[in-house]
């Protein structure tokens, strides 16, 4: 058993092993090792050049594929990894951002497909300075990236070796798409001055004036997709919420008209063109699943491309109409995957390696909550004994993400662990409508408890929980309502699991990225100095006088999004109190794309909850 040293506070433990038995052990921890892909990205005009991600070296790093000759090269290689990569649209380049240790903030670069002996990395559009990104766009005359800093959002093109800022605004702003032939551009925008209900200008790049705005007014925000892949095609696929739901819409710029795409399709949806622009391939979301189908433009019919229960964790169609997508459930682990046009449907790409062992499957639970229905998946472990069980309650990210039922190793290290897990997607989340995704908007935190709090009452009147050994568990935005659980709903919880969490908003506020100051305007209803009372009333720290729990801390010393100062405030506060907690801090941002710092934190967290319920 080691500890880890993390500076005046109580640091976390790292156990040598999660379980005794060596089959056990062996298990959970090949779920992590299993190597896994990304769906491979191709060159526009050069369909046989391929970018992927793959944590097949250990880290999760960017490879390329020449399916020409079917050969694979790791292209980058950094200790915190690289995740965000694209091909030009000749197959000639790969683009992949640079940021320092997982801070985000850095640039993008540009190197040779062609692996080169001593070639390296060159900054790809020199004349814009550093920052978060905002959305990039290559063309063969053009290049499009935007970024983000304290100071708001600036979008650049780069045309005929100069580079031309475009726009520039305080508020939230970021490249959307380019048209085929480049002669227009499109941007998202914020400035009525909410940026989670974004709007959209198509610009001409000759000159970057505007010839065409779209909003839908208050609450209803815009998503453009892309534009047609055909070239002089000036319609844009875009995303829209009219109806309280996200559905879409198909925007001719050019000729001013617009056509809305009413699916009988229950829950939410997005999309990309065919090839030839005759059609969608339509991703649909519903109850933590997701599934395919093909939307004909002129004939309006709607067919499904089959696939199993499960998620949808990205999908593209090649030029020769075959389907490639990737697919997990809870019980399978994820495969990318080739559909023909034939209905053929075989593995794509099988990383090198073994592939993961399965885990169990999800069930539904529906609950009535004070806001409405809600919807948890329920996990059970695998020859559990009748009567309730100890219960990890996952509160996801986000806010606006939603639970799924995809492959976790995370959830069946749990699992294996003797937990039942059930995940809430609470009002917040994405997949529900537009109502529930917003019904957070002036009291964030608080509301999202109200339904787990609900959740709680049902899994443990139905005997699946025992009502004293249930933990509150998330990262992220999950990591801050855990900590605001501990301390707004101390006697329902045994014990507390935080990773990289907001835990002192105000403090959050100051050091985080300025695009989630303005996301954070938006949910609050304004900033500390607006609203303060809000911020203190959904603030972790506001209560932290009231936790009875332990608590379990993880962060990252690099992250933008919930920074490390924040954290400290509310750790210092608990060491002035005599409770048990613990931290563990690492050199990474806001996650570890490193498979062995996940697997550690993943065994700190399981063994926290152990110790903390007397079970270890």
């Amino acid at each position: 058993m080691s500890t880890q040293s993390a500076k005046q506070y109580p640091p976390a433990v790292v156990p040598d092993r999660l379980f005794d038995d060596a089959e056990a052990e062996n298990r959970w921890r090949a779920r992590f090792h299993a190597p896994r892909i990304s769906v491979p990205e191709w060159a526009r005009d050069a369909p046989e050049a391929c970018v992927y991600a793959s944590n097949a070296s250990g880290v999760w790093e960017v490879y390329a594929w020449n399916r020409a000759t079917d050969e694979h090269r790791r292209v980058t290689d950094r200790p915190n990894g690289t995740l965000h990569a694209t091909p030009s649209p000749d197959g000639e380049w790969i683009w992949w951002f640079d940021d320092t240790d997982g801070d985000e903030f850095g640039s993008w670069v540009r190197e040779p497909f062609a692996a080169t002996e001593g070639s390296e990395p060159e900054k790809a559009v020199p004349d814009v300075h550093d920052g978060y990104q905002a959305g990039l766009e290559i063309g063969a005359k053009i290049v499009a990236v935007g970024v983000s800093t304290d100071d708001g959002s600036e979008l650049f093109a780069r045309v005929a070796g100069e580079t031309h800022r475009f726009y520039s605004h305080p508020d939230d702003a970021g490249i959307s798409s380019l048209s085929r032939d480049e002669s227009l551009i499109a941007i998202s925008h914020s400035e009525h001055g909410d940026s989670r209900h974004p709007a959209l200008r198509v610009l001409a790049t000759d000159g970057f004036e505007t010839v065409a705005e779209k909003w839908d007014g208050e609450g209803k925000g815009l998503s453009a997709l892309e534009f047609s892949p055909l070239p002089g095609d000036q319609r844009l696929l875009v995303l829209h919420e009219r109806r309280g739901r996200e559905e879409l819409l198909v925007w001719d710029v050019r000729a001013a008209t617009e056509t809305e795409i009413e699916l009988d399709l229950p829950g939410e949806v997005v999309a990309g063109w065919y090839p030839d622009a005759r059609a969608l391939l339509v991703v649909h979301f519903h109850e933590g699943r997701s599934s395919l189908y093909r939307y004909d433009l002129d004939t309006a019919e709607l067919s499904s491309v089959d696939t199993p229960a499960g998620r949808i964790g990205g999908a593209g169609v090649r030029p020769d109409g075959t389907v490639e997508y990737s697919w997990s459930s809870a019980a399978e682990p994820a495969a990318v995957r080739a559909r023909t046009t034939d209905g053929t449907d075989a593995i794509l790409l099988e990383p090198p390696g073994e592939r993961a062992p399965g885990s169990e499957p999800v069930t539904d639970a529906f609950v009535e909550g004070v806001g409405g229905r809600i919807h948890a998946l329920v996990s059970r472990p695998s020859g559990a004994p009748d009567g309730p069980l100890p219960t990890v309650f996952s509160l996801h990210g986000g806010p606006h993400a939603a639970d799924e039922d995809r492959f976790s190793a995370y959830r069946a290290t749990w699992l294996d662990a003797g937990f039942a897990v059930v995940e809430v997607n609470y009002r917040g989340s994405t997949g529900y409508g537009s109502a529930w995704r917003d019904a957070i908007e002036g009291r964030p935190g608080l509301t999202e408890l109200e339904d787990a709090a609900a959740v709680h009452d049902w899994a443990v009147q139905s005997g699946l929980s025992d009502p004293a050994k249930c933990v509150v568990n998330g990262a992220s935005w999950g990591g801050y309502l855990s900590l605001l659980a501990l301390g707004t709903q101390p006697s329902r919880w045994a014990a507390g699991v935080a990773g990289v969490p907001v835990a002192d908003y105000v403090a959050a506020y100051e050091d985080e990225m300025e695009q989630l100051r303005s996301f954070d305007r938006g949910i609050f209803g304004g900033s500390p100095e607006d609203v303060p009372a809000v911020y203190r009333e959904c603030s972790p720290i506001t209560y932290v006088d009231a936790v009875k729990a332990p608590v379990l801390v993880l962060a990252g010393d690099n992250d933008p999004r919930c920074p490390i100062r924040q954290i400290e405030n509310y750790l210092d506060r608990l060491g002035g109190r005599d409770l048990h907690h613990e931290f563990y801090r690492y050199d990474a941002g806001h996650g570890s794309l490193v498979i062995a710092e996940t697997i550690k934190q993943t065994s700190i967290e399981v063994h926290f909850a152990l110790r903390a319920l007397g079970l270890r």
